[in-house]
């Protein structure tokens, strides 16, 4: 298969053989990190090659699974709608994990402490490019932050 690919294109060797080598490392995305973007919860860059991108409308999450209303809780509300995205993530064939950017949108500037440590729980160590933009207000108006952004599934 990889002898028919070559005759019927213009790949050299060495790039076959980088390659060979991303698909053997088996990484999706490459993070470009830092410092102080680690400290924040965010990397300068992600790197995809391939896969699927989703594009992801932006949510709030004013209420947990059981219905019961999350409107003066900002962790809740920031745990639940992770949930939610990964939920959303996860009918695309995807996981929160396969973020690659995200804008996340919150009504006080004092919030945005607290949003980072919860991302930083929840993401792990390989975070998604982000900003973070305080405004006076949302569509919802109980909810404290909306979360857009970009997922790519897949790929190498």
């Amino acid at each position: 298969m990889i002898t028919t690919a070559l005759s019927r294109t213009s790949i050299g060797v060495a790039a076959l053989a980088g390659l060979l080598a991303f698909s053997a490392v088996g990484q999706a995305k490459d993070y470009l990190k830092g410092e102080r973007p680690q400290q924040r919860g965010y990397s300068e860059a992600v790197i995809t090659e391939g896969g699927r991108t989703v594009w992801l409308a932006g949510q709030t999450a004013t209420v947990d699974d059981a219905g019961k209303s999350l409107a003066g809780d900002l962790d809740g509300q920031v745990r639940q709608l992770f949930k939610n995205l990964d939920r959303t993530l996860q009918k695309a064939g995807g996981k929160l994990g396969d973020m690659v950017q995200m804008t996340v949108f919150i009504t006080d500037v004092r919030y945005g402490d607290r949003v980072t440590q919860i991302r930083r729980e929840v993401l792990g160590d390989n975070f998604p490019g982000s900003a973070l933009i305080t405004i006076t207000a949302l569509a919802v108006p109980e909810a404290k932050l909306e979360i857009q952004g970009y997922a790519v599934i897949g790929g190498k």
